[in-house]
């Protein structure tokens, strides 16, 4: 059959699959063109398939634009609809519309049509069952590996049998027969505990684990210890570490002026909690993202909150620079890509950053896509945020706040018959405290150190200026009151003070050290004479600082307002005998706060009374009063409303009081103090899309969303309250976590693989995209990716899985004719042999030597020495630190980590710039490595440690004594060469050398 005309070709286009491509019958050319030649081969996707799509169908079906809803860059896309039927060409639409049968146009409508070979190709692709690699890409990335559907594969059949332990094993063994290479044979067990021991908690095993192991007979041996590491503390130490990598955490602002944050440490510690409780990792996600709007009953969903905060922050630009300037909306736009970068690159393993200037130019991502994720934190900034640590402390503050709200918009229904009699037993108890004072307005007012005092018109005074450590205030005011009888203090909120006031403390306190009053003569301030105050009386007193040390004559005590921050308080005290002159009289009030630390009053004002004793302190607003002048009987309705609020807000307040203060976490934050030209979105900046990244150049105005490269999972958000910074973080979450996310639990999965074998399935763990690896085991990786979605999403059962796989157990033998197949040991037909990390190094040790503190959470320990005083880049010095102070024992977690001052002992070991994302660690040998690990102070000191142990364990014996620390050190005993010659050495240069030269060998750091 050779048509010659169009019409022949496409009946046979419609022919059954053998007379076609399979059977050597290929479709012939119209009418006048020759034959092509027959092609008797299975059809290749990637090279037969694909490249029609690309030059002849994505302009129309890819990503910029779906005509008919049809696309042909994404594999669910185009094998998700009818267009393409697997097995059916002869009918399926796709093959129709190519070749031009039917009543539909033919495709494409305009530019060179299908050849007749391209219709005979798709064709005979379709009928041999459409198959679509996993890697198979296409110009535009849209159809890349690991953007396709989740699906749990079928486990491959080996042809070996008796070798595995799980389904992992399956796939492992697959790749390997198809390469013609075996398994190595599993490690002997003292191997085996030191590499999962590292492996899972980051310390070595001690000689008794080891022993335990070695000699256990129990056929799961194996997994009882794999289940006693993952239920250790230290687990969460070891994979909090991992992750503060991940998102480039340190404790320093980095850029010009790397000021410490004294308060990031709280997301470290909630890492370690969060790892350690095993917390789902959807849940894990999610809390850091909004954990304060989507877990508002767990204190851990603000603390988690340190994750969006975690990068470098540009302090000397947020800070100095207006808001109103093109350089303040700059560093925000460079603040929130660092936050995109560091979730979509941690969660998502996508590099959503390429996309700032224009289109990532690889994977199917969009500028706009890209600020539309940057509107999604516009409401957010990095600052330190209060929070309740204990969750009974946290959930009762909420109450309380919840409570406050609904009082100050209560009507009526307030007055429940309970309410009436807890407002009228309140009035009682106040007895005279309905006392009228008059408002002094001080004639002058002086500062001892600095404070810059400002009269404002309600006759308070406030201070602002530099804030010394200490200062003495002295106000004169003037009165025509006669027959004084008590002196009032209020101390006032501000908006400039730190958290509203009323100190100037950071954290709003104060202390009033000493409180005196002079009176005199108007007319005759010579006449002067001191005023004894009694019976003083505060509405708060901080526990051990009550208001009666205020008048105590001791300077070291005083009256304390803390922690009630941001709230009036005022003490009252009462005058020994009434004073007054006829003429007016002169006061001078004296105000001592010698406390030191900057505990200053910030705002105070001062008022006198003649009214009858005794006087208590009241801190009742002038409308307050007012209803109190009214008789219970002649009240409206609406006066004992406001009353019965203002009693049950003032019995909230105090229960609030009465809670222990609030702790800070350095985190992202829509409400903070603000500080120079740094202040809160209290909302949602507005964000526009930034024509080739330029500031001065924006488009249109981006909406929060997420990626359109997910199949089946909408990119916007549909959000009934559009302007709720949470409700938008509290979307992302969501969409990272839906179990449609192919991203997210592919990243995750590749992610806790890299950490047990020094290499991810995919080499780039924060990149899945066209520039990142192909995968080694796709399968796999997919296998593992749906059981821990569809399996809880258990962190320690993917751990426990991995750990307890053949594949993992084996040996790291080397095996020269594989090397030649495969060097880098991709297909993983051994173990690879990894180098301990720095903080691994140091932990391992400070266990051999006896010294590691294993406390665990708290602020981070300095191994530094700090120069005092200085706000810019602190000049700090590592060498001066005292290497057997109780800090240098702690675990690495807990250093201090600067981001431009690095440790040159954990540097040196290739500890990661915490400038920058470390998704991989670098693993070097340097000669630089070999002199550190010999000479540093550290090192020399904790080999004095190791041989002072071993002396004291094994006292007087030197061949025990190197005996034990082999064991110790290495996990093993020594050969009989090994003990010898090291206790020759030991004989010679003495014990602690020799423990230096056992902790320099390739065998301590080296895990095999």
């Amino acid at each position: 059959m050779r048509p010659q005309s169009t019409a022949g070709l496409l009946t046979l286009a419609l022919l059954p699959a053998a007379a076609l491509v399979l059977s050597a019958r290929s479709a012939a050319p119209p009418s006048g063109g020759p034959r092509p030649r027959l092609v008797e081969r299975r059809i290749d996707f990637v090279k037969d398939v694909q490249p029609i799509f690309t030059t002849t169908c994505i302009s129309c079906h890819g990503p910029k634009q779906q005509k008919g809803g049809l696309r042909l860059d994404v594999r669910s896309s185009a094998l998700g609809t009818e267009n393409v039927l697997p097995g059916k060409g002869d009918k399926s639409p796709l093959v129709h519309r190519v070749a031009g049968i039917g009543p539909e146009r033919r495709m494409p409508p305009k530019g060179p049509k299908l050849t007749p070979r391209q219709v005979a190709t798709l064709r005979a692709w379709i009928d041999q069952g459409a198959s679509w690699p996993a890697v198979a890409e296409t110009a535009s990335g849209a159809g890349h590996w690991s953007f396709r559907p989740l699906a749990r594969p079928a486990l491959p059949n080996a042809k070996r049998t008796g070798w595995g332990h799980n389904p992992i094993d399956s796939f492992v063994l697959a790749r390997l027969e198809a390469k013609h290479l075996l398994p190595a044979p599993e490690a002997d067990r003292a191997t085996l505990i030191r590499r999962v021991t590292f492996d899972l908690i980051g310390l070595p095993p001690t000689p008794t684990e080891v022993a335990a192991f070695v000699n256990d007979t129990r056929p799961d041996a194996y997994e009882r210890l794999v289940d006693r590491l993952l239920a250790s503390p230290h687990y969460g130490e070891r994979y909090a570490r991992h992750w503060l990598d991940v998102v480039h955490y340190a404790e320093t602002h980095g850029n010009d002026q790397d000021v410490p944050r004294e308060n990031a440490w709280p997301y470290r510690d909630y890492l370690i909690r969060a790892f350690n409780a095993d917390r789902p990792y959807a849940r894990f996600v999610e809390e850091q993202l909004a954990g304060d709007v989507l877990f508002p009953e767990d204190p851990d969903g603000v603390a988690a909150l340190g994750m969006l905060a975690a990068g470098p922050w540009d302090e000397s630009s947020q800070q100095s620079i207006r808001d109103d300037t093109v350089d303040k909306k700059i560093v925000q736009y460079l603040d929130r890509d660092d936050m995109v970068t560091t979730v979509m690159s941690a969660f998502a393993g996508a590099t959503v950053h390429c996309a700032r200037c224009h289109d990532h130019k690889f994977d199917p991502i969009s500028q706009a896509e890209h600020y539309n994720l940057q509107a999604v934190f516009s409401g957010v900034d990095r600052a330190n945020r209060a929070y309740d640590p204990d969750s009974r402390t946290h959930r009762a503050r909420r109450a309380l706040a919840k409570r406050e709200a609904e009082l100050r918009v209560a009507g009526p229904g307030l007055l429940t018959p309970t309410v009436v009699a807890e407002v009228a037993a309140w009035e009682k108890a106040r007895g005279s405290n309905g006392a009228v004072w008059t408002v002094l307005e001080p004639a002058s007012v002086k500062t001892a150190n600095g404070s810059v005092p400002a009269t404002l018109p309600d006759r308070s005074v406030r201070f602002g200026g530099k804030r010394p450590a200490v200062d003495v205030y002295t106000v004169t005011a003037h009165t025509d009151l006669r027959a004084i009888t008590g002196v009032r203090l209020e101390v006032l909120t501000d908006a400039s003070l730190p958290l509203k006031g009323p100190g100037r403390q950071d954290n709003g306190n104060l202390h009033l050290n000493e409180f005196r009053v002079i009176a005199a003569p108007r007319a005759v301030p010579a006449e002067k004479r001191p005023v004894g105050l009694v019976r003083p009386s505060a509405d708060f007193n901080q526990e051990g600082w009550t208001v009666a040390m205020a008048i105590d004559g001791n300077p070291r005590t005083a009256w304390g307002v803390y922690p009630a921050v941001g709230k009036p308080h005022q003490a009252v005290f009462e005058l020994r005998e009434p004073v007054g002159f006829a003429g007016g009289t002169a006061l001078t009030f004296t105000l001592e706060q010698t406390h030191g630390g900057g505990h200053l009053i910030g705002r105070l004002r001062l008022s006198v009374t003649s009214a009858a004793r005794p006087l208590l302190a009241s801190a009742l607003p002038s409308a307050v009063a007012g209803l109190l002048s009214v008789s219970p009987a002649k009240r409206s309705e609406k006066q004992k409303v406001e009353l019965a609020r203002y009693v049950l807000l003032e019995q909230v307040e105090t229960q609030l009081r009465a809670l222990p203060p609030q702790r800070f976490v350095y985190a992202g934050a829509g409400d903070f103090k603000p500080e120079g030209s740094f202040r809160p979105a209290r909302g949602c900046r507005p964000v526009f899309l930034l024509r080739r990244g330029d500031v001065n150049q924006p488009g249109a105005h981006a909406v929060p969303g997420a990626l359109s490269l997910v199949p089946g999972l909408p990119a916007n958000f549909a959000l009934a309250a559009p302007e709720d910074e949470g409700a938008r973080r509290a979307a992302l979450a969501k969409w990272l976590t839906d179990p449609r996310n192919v991203l997210t639990w592919r990243t995750i999965a590749n992610r806790v693989w890299h950490y047990h074998f020094g290499r991810g399935i995919v080499a780039t763990p924060s990149d899945l995209g066209k520039m990142g690896a192909n995968p080694t085991h796709p399968e796999l990786l997919d296998w593992l990716a749906v059981e821990l979605r569809d399996g809880g999403g258990s962190l320690k059962a993917l751990h426990r899985l991995i750990v307890t796989s053949a594949t993992y157990r084996q040996s790291s033998r080397h095996h020269a004719e594989y090397a030649k197949v495969d060097g880098d040991n991709l297909l993983l037909w051994r173990m690879n042999v990894s180098r301990l990390d720095a903080e691994c190094v140091r932990d391992a040790v400070l266990q051999v030597s006896g010294k590691l503190d294993r406390r665990m959470g708290g602020p981070s320990v300095k191994q530094f020495v700090q120069s005092p005083g200085i706000h810019v880049t602190p000049k700090v010095d590592y060498g001066a630190f005292d290497v057997d102070a109780p800090a240098a024992h702690r675990r690495s977690v807990y250093r201090f980590v600067f981001r431009t001052l690095p440790d040159p002992f954990m540097d040196v070991l290739d500890c990661p710039d915490a400038s920058q994302f470390a998704p991989v660690r670098s693993s070097s040998v340097t000669p630089l490595q070999a002199l550190a690990m010999l000479n540093d102070r550290f090192m020399v000191r904790q080999s004095e440690h190791f041989a002072g142990r071993l002396q004291k364990e094994v006292p007087g014996n030197v061949r025990g004594q190197i005996q034990r620390a082999y064991r110790l050190a290495l996990g093993r005993a020594p050969t009989a060469r090994e003990g010898s010659a090291l206790a020759a050495y030991a004989g010679k240069h003495g014990l602690a050398n020799a423990c230096r030269v056992l902790l320099n060998c390739n065998e301590f750091v080296f895990v095999p």
